[in-house]
């Protein structure tokens, strides 16, 4: 799986990171339910006034979603007996 990152500039003036974002196809059906929760994640960092200079999106997603949906997002690749 491919990850992106995102750093901007918040509005205090510090420099935050978002790590950790993952990056699926266009007809992946959990494509729309991964953007709608970076945007709520990231509407979360935009309110804090002193907000942190790293947060990981995989960590955020590990807490808030329910962990079939955690599963099938990051582990859809496991292989078995090395094949």
């Amino acid at each position: 799986m491919l990850f992106k990152s995102l750093e901007f500039i918040h509005a205090s003036g510090q420099r935050v990171k978002v790590i950790d974002i993952p990056m699926l196809r266009e007809d992946d059906t959990l494509k729309f339910m991964i953007s709608a929760r970076f945007e709520i994640f990231l509407s979360k960092i935009y309110s804090e006034k002193h907000p942190n200079s790293l947060y990981s999106f995989k960590d955020h997603l590990k807490r808030v979603l329910k962990w079939k949906d955690y599963e099938r997002i990051f582990y859809f690749n496991t292989l078995k007996h090395n094949a």
